[in-house]
């Protein structure tokens, strides 16, 4: 009997572009939309079928245009919307899809409509964003919570010529608007429209669990008695209305309602008509698949998937995702147990990541970047990721194996926000507890070299020539150092190298259809070196066997997938070695082999 048809996105291979750092074409030190243009061949030619494009919006990139100053129109560093038009059609004429970052959480505070807000009281655009009076302790005011900042400090800034106080969850540059309002929201599904109707497929919403806030904004528990500013993750993220307004947002734009008004639109602009959209959201400071999957099962009729965090977190502690805490490999299985198996028979629906934008290197934190062992590790990270249920995100570098920058750059060369703010804070904490100026930070850089975001977003390197290829220009970040032995033109060439492997593994994945839809049970669960899992699918069963550490690691099958005979080697990441399967088996070091077993007919 025939396997049901699946929707579209789900055996999608995502392909995720930092626009500022993946090709400057016009030798200003920034990406730009011409620059990924360039580059459309070489995205297809890896076997992606979306590419999503991080935030190139109008913007002051206090965040890296995750601060946006007007939705409608294309930052001038990345160029224009006749050039988002055409990118849009090279995409399209090559048969794949292209997915906008939705950044609708907050705004940035050069919008025009927070301009607006914070003129006065009596503005019409006043309640727009979250604003409230300060409060008055031991006759000293106060931010109206004690509500911590994502990036330190206090989510509350002080408009001096009205005297309140508005809400922001990140950056002060980015105030939170209020999606209480029907009147924001009306205008949030207008921009998504925008873009709809232009041509888009899809979105990725950033932190789209935060859009409801807890009522009355309560202060959050004491548990850091050293500043006044918690953690209050339990007010903001989750909200009670957060389903609501989504489902509203699923009603008003993502279904396909809308299709009348593209196929009109269609008959004027060229654009395909079936807008059958993708749709994920990312879903900080949620840690049961329970609440993931109030989002996702199709009945609640909300997101296709979200972006889980708590892979993400294995290796963080409470107290910042910049620092870094040891983890086991019984953890990571246990993570991806769960996820894999959960709620299936009801639809729920996995993504399938370990880099983005928003973390460090996923050869470095999970592999092993040395020059012995990154490639295999990076391609047996491939094989980890390529043999999960769930629509696949690939970043871009990953395909390449790119590392984290070296231990031995300063904080100079850490750009992000998010790692400068909390820099300034840990280095004031200790001035003020030591009583001096000069303090030792080589600890929290140690940190940073393993954890800060600033990894993934070092410029792509495309070749041997000066900043890798990347820009003529200086470029906005420096490049990584080992670019002239590990780019992209001297891969592309190499049947052994990380990207060829990446290709191969991205083909094998379309071929066996068990490694998307299939079961997953997961073997030796107690292994502390082996993660070994099956699939199964129809009459197909595949056996994945991945060694996590260097050392070389024997595991006994025989038993365990009741006979090894049957199993065929489809791939592997030590090259020329077709290695067929016995009971007893030994894997090299970080050593990743995928078999695949079709049942045998009447």
């Amino acid at each position: 009997m025939p396997m049901p048809p699946h929707p579209w996105w789900k055996s999608a291979t995502v392909y995720q572009i930092f626009p500022a750092s993946f090709l400057d074409a016009n030798g200003d030190g920034t990406g730009d939309l011409a620059g990924i243009i360039a580059k459309l061949d070489y995205i297809k030619d890896l076997g992606v079928d979306v590419i999503w494009l991080s935030p190139i919006y109008r913007s002051p990139l206090a965040d890296m245009g995750y601060d946006i100053s007007d939705y409608e129109d294309i930052d001038s560093r990345f160029g224009t919307l006749e050039e988002w038009d055409c990118l849009l059609e090279g995409v399209h004429r090559r048969g794949m899809k292209l997915m906008m970052d939705l950044v609708v959480n907050h705004t940035s505070d050069k919008h025009a409509w927070f301009t607006a807000s914070k003129s006065s009281k009596n503005d019409s655009k006043r309640d727009w964003y979250i604003w409230r009076s300060g409060k008055v302790v031991d006759g000293k005011e106060l931010p109206p919570n004690n509500w911590k900042s994502l990036y330190q400090g206090s989510t509350w800034e002080r408009d001096p010529a009205t005297g309140e106080y508005y809400l922001h969850l990140f950056a002060s540059k980015q105030p939170d608007l209020n999606w209480d309002n029907p009147i924001v929201r009306s205008a949030v599904w207008d921009v998504m429209r925008f873009w709809v109707r232009r041509g888009c497929d899809g979105f990725r919403m950033d932190v789209i669990n935060f859009i409801s806030k807890t009522d009355g904004l309560p202060d959050a528990p004491l548990v850091d008695h050293t500043q006044y500013c918690q953690p209050a993750s339990m007010y903001f993220a989750n909200g009670p209305q957060a389903h609501k307004y989504i489902k509203q947002m699923h009603s008003e734009v993502l279904s396909r309602g809308l299709l009348p008004l593209l196929c009109l639109f269609s008959l004027t602009k060229g654009t395909p008509t079936d807008h059958d959209l993708i749709t994920v959201g990312e879903t900080p400071f949620t840690q049961e698949a329970s609440e993931l999957a109030a989002y996702v099962l199709p009945q609640n009729r909300e997101l296709n998937m979200v972006f889980p965090f708590v892979l993400m977190d294995i290796d963080s502690p409470s107290e910042s995702s910049l620092l870094r805490k040891p983890w086991a490999l019984g953890e990571l299985k246990a993570i991806v147990d769960r996820l894999q198996r959960f709620m299936r028979d009801d639809g729920f629906w996995n993504t399938v990541f370990i880099e983005n934008h928003d973390n460090a290197r996923s050869v470095s934190r999970f592999g092993n970047d040395s020059a012995q062992w990154r490639a295999i590790s990076a391609k047996m990270l491939a094989i980890f990721e390529i043999t999960q249920t769930g629509t696949l995100y690939v970043y871009q570098g990953q395909e390449l194996g790119l590392k984290n920058f070296p231990r031995t750059w300063g904080i100079e060369e850490y750009k992000d926000v998010a790692s400068q703010n909390y820099w300034n804070l840990i280095k004031e904490q200790r001035r003020k507890a030591q009583g001096k100026e000069d303090v030792d930070m080589s600890d929290l850089l140690d940190n940073f070299a393993h954890k800060a975001r600033d990894h993934t977003r070092t410029p792509m390197q495309w070749n041997a020539s000066a900043h890798g290829g990347f820009t003529t220009g200086t470029p906005w970040m420096r490049v990584n150092d080992d670019y002239p032995e590990w780019n992209a033109e001297q891969q592309i060439g190499d049947e052994t190298s990380v990207y060829a492997f990446w290709k191969r593994a991205l083909k094998m994945r379309k071929v066996h259809d068990v490694l998307i839809y299939g079961d997953f049970v997961m073997l030796l669960d107690a292994h502390e070196q082996v993660f070994a899992y099956t699939r199964n699918y129809g009459s197909t069963s595949a056996l994945v066997l991945l060694n996590f550490k260097e050392g070389e690691a024997e595991i006994e099958l025989g038993e365990v997938i009741g006979g090894t005979t049957v199993y065929t080697f489809v791939l592997g990441n030590y090259e020329n070695e077709a290695i067929g399967l016995k009971e007893k088996v030994t894997l090299k070091g970080y050593e990743g082999r995928v078999y695949v077993r079709e049942a045998l007919l009447n």
